[in-house]
């Protein structure tokens, strides 16, 4: 169908604030009047286009270097769009269930790790909850700086996991939240074209951004599911949906293996099975897999209250097997 949009209009992961993925071309696309020419000027580079009979057009500029510099974006139709503050650097998608969308408030050492959280460089985006039928074109949500204020109710791994490579990089690090708890792994999959709620609504939007890759931490669901052995192959189609749709095949995926639980939940065997089928994921190129059978607290709580170590072990595998850093002991025990 054709929409009449009139004003030149960008996605919310398109904003002032944002981080762009350094060493990768950059698309920027959108919406605006069918027939309507668009310029879009990044940097020193200016590139136009022509929004298509349903309104929608992209453009892909050359790659951009992390250099600390912010960068003007400048987008002119019938109307001018100005972005503020861009920078370059690593961007990097957290997705899974409670584990990964655990608030940093309610972890161990919340209150020092909050008050600390003053990055400038750190930029955070969350992407609120929305199942969705078909394949959605955008979501609500708002670049951020991370500052104490902001960071208190993020992803505690994804925040460690950035923090971490913030502070090894020495580059801006934009980090993207799109979780729910509770998720098994098959709404978030596309595979062959059929495609699950989770990735319509909060996945698919985002994929036209170039991203260095995304941790993953999910598996109690498919575990109280009794999907055990066959998980492989749910993951084996999550990360090679994810790869095709991002358009890289070197996109990285590092994952948690979950940790144990004793709820009754788990019937017996469900929980060394799914640990299995992780395992065998790793197959797979350019993952990780980040073991936390020893950062348990309380085997009674499905959700570890130790973040820290947890996103600092994938931060570990990234730094290692997608940054190429060497003499770090990233695989354990």
């Amino acid at each position: 169908t054709c929409v009449v949009r009139g004003a030149v209009k960008l996605p919310a992961v398109l904003d002032s604030h944002m981080v762009i993925q350094r060493d990768q071309p950059v698309r920027i696309w959108g919406w605006a009047e069918a027939g309507e020419e668009v310029t879009v000027t990044l940097a020193e580079e200016t590139q136009k286009t022509v929004a298509d009979g349903a309104g929608q057009w992209l453009v892909e500029l050359d790659s951009q270097e992390a250099d600390g510099k912010p960068r003007q974006t400048k987008v002119v139709g019938k109307n001018t769009i100005d972005l503020e503050d861009v920078l370059v650097g690593e961007v990097w998608i957290g997705s899974g269930q409670s584990n990964m969308e655990w608030q940093l408030k309610n972890t161990t050492g919340a209150e020092q790790a909050i008050a600390a959280a003053d990055h400038a460089d750190v930029r955070l985006f969350h992407v609120p909850k929305v199942q969705a039928d078909k394949i959605a074109d955008d979501v609500n949500a708002k670049w951020k700086a991370c500052t104490p204020e902001n960071v208190a109710t993020f992803s505690a791994v994804l925040y460690y996991f950035g923090k971490r490579l913030h502070d090894d990089l020495n580059v801006p690090i934009g980090l993207i939240n799109s979780s729910w708890g509770g998720s098994p792994i098959e709404p978030w999959t596309i595979k062959n074209g059929i495609s699950g709620g989770m990735y319509n609504g909060m996945i698919a939007p985002l994929t036209n951004v170039a991203v260095k890759g995304a941790i993953w931490y999910q598996g109690e669901t498919n575990v109280i599911n009794k999907n055990g052995l066959s998980y492989a192959d749910k993951m084996t189609d999550l990360i090679q949906g994810w790869r095709k749709e991002f358009r890289n095949d070197h996109l990285a995926f590092h994952f948690v293996q979950i940790a144990p639980w004793s709820g009754e939940r788990y019937e017996p065997g469900q929980l060394p099975a799914l640990w299995e089928a992780q395992v065998a994921t790793l197959k797979i190129p350019h993952p990780g897999m980040a073991v936390t059978t020893d950062l348990v607290d309380n085997i009674a709580d499905i959700h570890p209250r130790n973040k820290q170590d947890v996103g600092n072990r994938l931060a570990l595998w990234a730094l290692a097997g997608t940054y190429g850093r060497r003499g770090m002991t990233y695989s354990g025990p």
